[in-house]
């Protein structure tokens, strides 16, 4: 009998590159070394740069909304930052349905069609940015459709998780994640290079001219300089269309993960169906939450944030159809878990740090370092005058996600070794003092005329905080396939990276309106009360003497 499988599992590797597989048995040596491994990491190194193209085009905003100030768009400093907050928002309330489309789909069928979904905001945003006239709901709009990107994290990690056997998991995760985060630097990188030329000709549209000093990780760009702002969204067209063919037939269903697709184009529809379903709750959200002229600006963050993930849950459970309905009742056990919120929570000191940090960190970079804060007659402070040795936001920003994603894969290799927990445990010790240390110099320097001076400091510590968070999501991602079962590891994997994402919605929001109010050295200490809480968590359930699951 064993033979026979094998056999088989032989000769579904030969025809596997776009196939359904039907037997997959990773925990299963013979079988991994013969068949497995060879699907497993085709499946992994095409997974990487298609989700690489969706963290670009989730986090672009951050870079995008430095641009338009550099370039005089109408808008206040409170409006851009909402921009970047509408799509941090939307691809974390993305993640909740994408956690459930493996399942539902397929791998294969859900990695394909979502990197393809990504040419919309690609082609909207690069639309939009040629009309600085056009109202500012049009760019809202534009940044809560590349939300699309930040959902693709929780399917591209629950179908790669499923591939591997325990034991490589950390490792396969973080490679995954860490290298797919390098979406973030790469867009942050490419982005001011492609602004710089016509990369399209006269299909790419006219340029615009820079108004003030703007730059890229060479150095400075004067103000003056002829801008193709447009590229930020069009050159990511070239990536995507090679990618998404190269998902769909290169890529594998597994059948012991996903038993019920029911054929391509019923897999689509249901991805499609959830996907539509999930801008719903965040659009309301967002109408009630943002101040007019967009929205009502009836509700505060802390009120919107549950009412759209609670509502989310609810439209997916109520309108959910066919087996579709079974499958997602199945998978909703995972909310009665107690270890899913502790997960959720330790989830969202790592990556909730790194994206919303990532998100965060240009126009802050901007809006702190580029002013001379000087008093007036009076002795209050004002911060209307340019500095004139300001650090571009455009030449730094890039470092710290770039170590955070360059060390998840380490993050993961370690914890294979030594255990998730104790990893997280540290790095949660690292982040909460490191968080005070970048709140005491930002204060410093949003008192002071030469802010410049105290940029090493805020930019050293920040690339700290980015080193632990990259670390500590590889030792999370250990965990929950140390804690829960091949069947619900997925589903968890999705849930709380997308409870998490919602740091690329609260850090703008939180640190913009820290800075607003003239303290944003309080953001940065609100943020290590919650890291420090989350360290007794984690010794709590995972590390304590008679903790119920010791990891170790």
């Amino acid at each position: 009998m064993h033979t026979s499988k094998l056999n088989s599992g032989m000769a579904t590797a030969v025809r596997a590159a776009g196939a359904d597989i039907d037997d997959w048995r990773p925990e299963d040596t013979a079988f991994w070394e013969s068949t497995g491994k060879q699907i497993a990491y085709r499946n992994l190194w095409i997974s990487i740069p298609a989700l690489l193209c969706g963290f670009a085009i989730w986090g672009m905003w951050g870079i995008i909304t430095v641009q338009m100030l550099n370039l005089g768009f109408p808008f206040t400093q409170p409006q851009l930052f909402s921009l970047t907050a509408i799509a941090g928002l939307a691809g974390a309330t993305m993640r909740i349905p994408a956690s459930f489309l493996v399942r539902l789909s397929g791998g294969r069928n859900t990695i394909f069609l979502t990197t393809a979904m990504l040419l919309a905001p690609a082609l909207g945003t690069g639309i939009v940015l040629q009309h600085p006239e056009w109202p500012l709901w049009s760019f809202q709009l534009m940044a809560l459709w590349s939300g699309v990107g930040g959902g693709n994290f929780a399917s591209s990690m629950s179908n790669i998780g499923t591939f591997f056997p325990k034991r490589l998991q950390g490792t396969a995760l973080g490679l995954n994640a860490g290298l797919g985060n390098f979406g973030v630097t790469s867009m942050q990188i490419v982005i001011p290079l492609v602004m710089t030329m016509g990369l399209f000709g006269a299909l790419g549209g006219e340029s615009m001219t820079l108004v003030k000093d703007s730059g890229w990780i060479f150095g400075k760009i004067a103000a003056g300089t002829p801008t193709w702002m447009q590229n930020a969204g069009f050159a990511w067209v070239l990536s995507l269309v090679p990618l998404a063919v190269i998902c769909f037939f290169g890529m594998n269903n597994l059948k012991t993960v996903s038993p019920s697709i029911g054929g391509t184009i019923p897999a689509f529809l249901k991805i499609v169906w959830l996907y539509t379903l999930s801008f719903v709750p965040a659009g309301i959200g967002l109408y009630l939450y943002l101040p007019t002229p967009t929205g009502l600006g009836l509700l505060n963050m802390w009120v919107v944030l549950p009412l759209i993930i609670v509502s989310t849950l609810m439209v997916m459970k109520l309108t959910a159809f066919g087996t579709m309905k079974d499958h997602l009742s199945a998978q909703f056990a995972i909310f009665r878990n107690k270890h899913t919120w502790a997960m959720t929570a330790l989830y969202i000191v790592t990556f909730g740090s790194f994206i919303g940090f990532s998100m965060a960190l240009p126009l802050s970079i901007t809006v702190i370092f580029g002013i001379s804060h000087v008093p007036d007659a009076a002795g209050v402070l004002q911060h209307t005058l340019k500095n004139p040795n300001a650090p571009s936001a455009l030449t730094y920003a890039w470092i710290g996600p770039f170590v955070g994603a360059a060390v998840r894969p380490v993050g993961g290799w370690i914890a294979d070794r030594v255990g998730g927990s104790v990893v997280t445990q540290v790095i949660s010790a690292v982040m909460a003092v490191a968080s005070i240390a970048v709140g005491y110099v930002m204060l410093q320097a949003y008192e002071s005329a030469t802010p410049e001076a105290y940029f090493p400091a805020f930019m050293g510590l920040f690339v700290l905080l980015f080193l632990a968070s990259g670390i500590g999501n590889g030792s999370t991602f250990r965990s929950i396939a140390f804690i829960f079962d091949r069947q619900q590891a997925g589903p968890v994997l999705g849930w709380t990276s997308a409870v998490a994402a919602y740091g690329a919605f609260i850090a703008p929001v939180v640190i913009g309106d820290q800075i607003k109010a003239g303290t944003p050295q309080i953001a940065m200490y609100a943020f290590s009360i919650f890291y420090a809480l989350c360290l007794l968590l984690n010794w709590w359930f995972y590390l304590r003497g008679g903790a119920e699951i010791k990891n170790p």
